[in-house]
């Protein structure tokens, strides 16, 4: 009646096990939570690198445009060398010569022009325009105003371009004028204030740049001295969209940008011929300070259409995407696993009931033992065969995911799927195991000749991870069984390379005569088996180890057990349970049959 209830309940725990409970749905929720978990991880780790190659490429546009400023600030301090290396006064053809030899359209692009402006006092008015009447009478300063003093613009290249210029009095407009003090009292190049060329006809923002040069080629050290020595400057004139078209080249750029100088704009991409790249709604925008010879220049740069399409977010989106496919195939294996667990509790009633039937019928008749026996092992040989179908259809799976997710499959989930191929193969172990103890024919064989030494070699030979295992056997030929006694040192060996705790292992077989039994004692140095053990370690199914750390089926020491009672033996353990275990067992000398 006991046993009853417990066989009830044990079934009970198989048929809850085989359902989906809340451990499977709590897996499958975790599993969930950890993609999108690392969905949004990635997504926050694409943003933070698009931000940095936003700010790189914003960096490349400040610097290349003030490394295109710098290189023209180069043309003008050299056009100061050339003139405080000339003793006389530069005629235009001088001028026009040097300019040449700069190839300015080619090595200087968005430069608009390159030219000498002098200061001339009121009282010098009349003997400068006497000077530049000679070379060309038509030459006048103009406009007329107001200032003290005169910053006429006397020689300018290329001439075609810039025929406006020759002759303007910078004086007449103040950024102009109150720029070319600046340089003239710093004795530094510095830029003006926006504005808009005469010489263009778009009528678009520009600036001058200005490199004032002193009497005799002296560099004055202070302000009294530079504004009484002050000559004139060298100037370029620059229209800041052909500026920037030279400085910048827009097939190039992932960034569009605005540049003022305070609340006057000097460029504008959006406003440019070619604004296609403009993002209207873009994905990084920023304001960067740049001082800029004497002024300060506002970048006002976003991220354009370029840089969007070069820079997606794909990533994450295959990563949740790929995440909720293993999500969703891991919720089909649970399903699939209790579906096949239902069909293996089906199918094990259903041979529960027949063995119930047949044992019945077996009473019925009177059907000799003999007879019982064997239909006995026919249905442990058909359950075990029958039942490793869907571990095998199991395991295939599982190894199918791990192959088709292997890159996509998160760390947890990977141990889930190692950890279930493990104890597919640990049933398909056990099953094996049972199939080879339900063949076992156990009717008495007569003796033959064994070499002990040789049969422990060859059994050691053909085990898997003995490579570190050494056994020693006494060199002697012994009259037993043949077969039943290798079924039986095989197991020996087997077990105590499995449960040994190390990587290397000494396994000596001992053999003595005693009254009339064969005496044979394997010996190891492995882990030991405690004494109140003992007598378990000999049931079926049994291992005394996690099944997860022994790939064993804990039917070895049973199949021993049976085949050496069968020949009317013993078998028994010795051993403390700290380090070593003494199987020894008593086979009769002649086998007594029955």
């Amino acid at each position: 009646m006991d046993d009853g209830l417990q066989n009830n309940d044990k079934r009970e725990k198989l048929v809850r096990a085989g359902e989906m409970n809340s451990m499977h749905w709590l897996i499958v929720l975790l599993s969930v939570v950890l993609t999108f978990s690392a969905w949004y991880y990635s997504q926050f780790q694409q943003s933070q690198k698009l931000e940095i190659q936003f700010e790189r490429e914003a960096e490349k546009v400040v610097n290349l445009v003030k490394e295109r400023i710098t290189l023209y600030e180069n043309v003008l301090w050299g056009g100061v060398a050339y003139i405080d290396a000339v003793d006389s006064d530069i005629t235009s053809q001088q001028w026009a010569t040097y300019s040449k030899s700069l190839q300015i359209d080619i090595n200087y692009p968005g430069i608009n022009g390159f030219g000498i402006i002098h200061n001339v006092q009121p009282e010098e008015l009349d003997n400068y325009l006497q000077k530049q009447h000679q070379e060309r009478p038509d030459y006048k300063v103009h406009p007329t105003h107001g200032n003290p003093e005169y910053w006429p613009i006397t020689l300018v290249e290329p001439l075609v371009s810039n025929k406006q210029a020759i002759g303007l009095d910078i004086a007449f407009e103040s950024n102009r004028y109150s720029s070319i003090k600046k340089a003239r009292d710093s004795g530094k190049a510095l830029l003006t204030a926006p504005i808009i060329l005469v010489q263009d006809d778009k009528q678009t923002p520009g600036f001058l740049f200005y490199t004032p040069f002193y009497k005799n080629g002296l560099k004055p050290e202070n302000i009294k001295q530079r504004r009484k020595l002050i000559e004139g400057v060298t100037y370029a004139p620059f229209i800041m969209e052909k500026l920037m078209k030279g400085a910048l080249a827009k097939e190039n750029r992932y960034v569009s940008i605005q540049i003022s100088d305070g609340a006057d704009l000097l460029f504008d991409d959006s406003a440019s011929d070619d604004n296609l790249m403009v993002d209207p709604s873009p994905l990084f925008s920023e304001d960067i300070d740049v001082s800029m010879y004497g002024r300060t220049w506002i970048f006002s740069i976003q991220s354009n259409i370029s840089f969007r399409q070069n820079t997606t977010l794909n990533q994450s989106s295959i990563i949740l995407i790929g995440g909720l496919i293993i999500d969703f195939l891991l919720l089909v294996l649970f399903l699939y696993l209790s579906k096949a667990n239902r069909q293996a509790l089906k199918y094990a009633d259903k041979m529960t009931t027949e063995l119930k039937e047949k044992t019945k019928k077996l009473e019925k008749s009177n059907i000799n033992l003999e007879k019982s026996n064997s239909d006995l092992e026919q249905f442990s040989y058909v359950a075990s065969h029958d039942l490793k179908s869907p571990l095998n259809a199991i395991e295939q799976l599982a190894s199918w995911i791990e192959e088709d997710c292997e890159d996509i499959l998160p760390d947890e989930s990977k141990e889930h799927l190692v950890l279930l191929r493990q104890r597919s193969k640990r049933m398909l172990k056990l099953l094996d195991d049972l199939l080879d103890y339900s063949r076992l024919n156990l009717a008495t064989v007569a003796n033959d000749k064994v070499n002990l030494a040789e049969k422990a070699e060859d059994i050691l030979s053909l085990l898997e991870s003995n490579d570190n295992f050494n056994c020693i056997a006494p060199n002697i030929e012994i009259n037993i069984p043949q077969l039943p006694f290798e079924i039986v040192l095989r197991n020996l060996i087997s077990n105590s390379i499995k449960h040994h705790d190390k990587k290397t292992g000494q396994i000596t077989i001992h053999y003595a005569v005693k009254d009339k039994f064969h005496q044979i004692s394997l010996e190891d140095d492995g882990p030991g088996i405690p004494e109140a053990f003992h007598d378990k370690a000999m049931e079926m199914f049994q291992t005394l180890q996690s099944r997860d750390k022994v790939e064993g089926s804990g039917m070895g020491l049973a199949m021993i057990k049976r085949i050496v009672d069968h020949y009317h033996g013993s078998v028994n353990i010795i051993s403390d349970g700290k380090r070593g275990t003494k199987i020894n067992i008593l086979w009769p000398l002649n086998p007594e049959h029955e």
